[in-house]
């Protein structure tokens, strides 16, 4: 008996269990798109495995971070890896079998650095101390999410900002895309700045030249055209490098470089001995962490954390599912508790491990714009998150340039969200328009959803619109001033 129509749509008679178990003919997709889809989703973000070690990682009395005793950096880089792959995999997993939705997680970008730097580096905190508020934080986000209180206060969200998120993050993409393919640049001057080396500079020629590439095939409507641009440019950069190219450093006026030499390979020298599979001076580490804590340091530690993880992976959630079609006419993504316990469940796994806190990627919009809708996108990600630990470095053989095309891609695309906006009351134009601009020009998906949600009800109150503003909105946007004092005021140095 030959495969049945329904069959070859979903890829065959074998993938009959995995199209009924995510529901493909209800979300109108197929095993090959599903497959696809995580493909490009694991690419645009497998630089992760190679910047988490390089931030979290310590340098004794140079870069703080996690220092192991009689652990040489190199050999502690690994492990991180190790641990970022472990955590990554664990998470995207549940995403993928317990919320069925697309969206990959990994440890988070910020988040990171604030660990770091911040917590360990400005106030002293030891590593273990602030792995431990990673776990605290997440165990709150698995209890506030069993009782449902993290989705009540996303549906606080005002309309204008569920609706704006999408186009923040596509700006915020496009900032992020282009300086990873040297098309921009920083600048002490201007803070951003077309690459004063660019004619010079192959990263940036082949990148622009591999973006136009993946656009063609984007334009002409071939299946998988991210793909095809990041491997495309992956393969002419590894050409690029064995020729002898590299990015020459852009020179600033009165001395200093906006960015380093770099190989076209980019961080490809991630490389696993026997010994960094042993992640056990890593794991549970969190529980020194807890023996001798400040309360309140510990405690604004672990705020501040919760806050910014909890509006990233808000903002994350709404802005890809609206690109995918998951939102309501609310703005609203039904059955966001799952999403956001996978998520918990992630930070939760990633902090016992020994990690920073584990969030939902925006990166995931890459997979979903390739035509992702089910858990299956998720499940090859987090397979091949797995594969990476095995197929040394899988996932550090993409360069970050190569990868972030898609991103520029992507955030293209996601501008065409700004439709949803009613742009012609003023009172939805200033909250959307905060969070489209805050952003990308704060690095930051929570700082763009906190001057949307201050600014909604302040705007409507002065249009003579109190009663359209809820007391939850009310609170909501205080709770965001409040944030924004004790992230800014010093109070964290003052009671470290």
């Amino acid at each position: 008996m030959g495969a049945t129509d329904s069959d070859e749509e979903s890829g065959g008679p074998e993938s009959g269990s995995l199209a009924a178990f995510f529901e493909f003919d209800r979300h109108g997709t197929d095993l090959r798109t599903e497959l696809l889809a995580g493909l490009t989703t694991f690419l645009t973000m497998s630089y992760i495995v190679v910047v988490n070690p390089a931030i979290l990682v310590g340098i004794e009395g140079e870069k703080p971070g996690i220092v192991l005793d009689g652990v040489s950096y190199e050999a502690t880089l690994q492990l991180v890896a190790v641990v970022t792959l472990l955590a990554a995999a664990t998470a995207t997993l549940v995403m993928a079998v317990y919320a069925k939705r697309p969206f990959g997680q990994a440890p988070g970008l910020g988040l990171n650095a604030f660990f770091a730097f911040t917590v360990v580096g400005a106030l002293g905190v030891p590593w273990q101390t602030a792995l431990a508020a990673v776990v605290v934080e997440g165990v709150l986000f698995v209890a506030l999410t069993a009782v449902g209180a993290r989705e009540y206060v996303i549906r606080l969200f005002p309309m204008p900002v569920k609706f704006s998120v999408g186009v923040g993050i596509g700006l915020f993409l496009a900032i992020i895309g282009l300086e990873a393919m040297h098309i921009t640049a920083g600048s002490p001057a201007t803070f951003l700045q077309f690459n004063p080396v660019f004619a010079r500079d192959p990263i940036a020629i082949i990148s622009v030249i591999g973006l136009f590439v993946t656009f063609g095939l984007y334009a002409r409507g071939v299946r998988g055209s991210i793909v095809l641009g990041i491997l495309f440019t992956t393969a002419v950069s590894y050409a690029a490098a064995a020729a002898g190219y590299s990015a020459p450093p852009a020179e600033l006026p009165g001395g200093g470089t906006l960015f380093t030499p770099a190989a076209l390979t980019g961080e490809t020298t991630v490389a696993y001995s026997a010994a960094a599979y042993d992640i056990s001076p890593l794991v549970g580490a969190f529980f020194e962490g807890l023996a001798d804590v400040d309360g309140l340091a510990f405690a604004l530690i672990v705020f501040t954390f919760f806050f910014v993880d909890f509006f990233d992976t808000a903002g994350t959630l709404t802005g890809v599912s609206q690109v995918a079609g998951f939102l309501d006419e609310q703005g609203n993504l039904p059955d966001i508790d799952r999403p956001l316990m996978a998520d918990a469940v992630g930070t939760t796994v990633g902090g016992i491990l020994g990690t920073s806190t584990v969030t939902t990627y925006i990166e995931s919009a890459t997979g979903v714009e390739e035509g992702g809708r089910t858990g299956l996108t998720a499940l090859v990600v987090a397979g091949l998150f797995v594969a990476s630990l095995a197929l040394v470095p899988l996932a550090a053989a993409v360069p970050i340039h190569a990868s972030h095309i898609a991103l520029v891609v992507v955030a293209v695309l996601m501008l065409r969200n700004v439709t949803d906006i009613r742009w012609d009351d003023f009172t939805h134009a200033v909250p959307a328009g905060l969070t489209v601009l805050i952003m990308p020009f704060t690095f930051s998906i929570a700082y763009g959803i906190a001057a949307g949600i201050i600014s909604y009800p302040l705007v409507k109150l002065a249009a003579g619109e109190r009663e359209h503003v809820s007391t939850g909105q009310w609170a909501l946007a205080g709770a965001f001033v409040l944030y924004f004092f004790v992230r800014t005021s010093g109070i964290l140095q003052g009671v470290a």
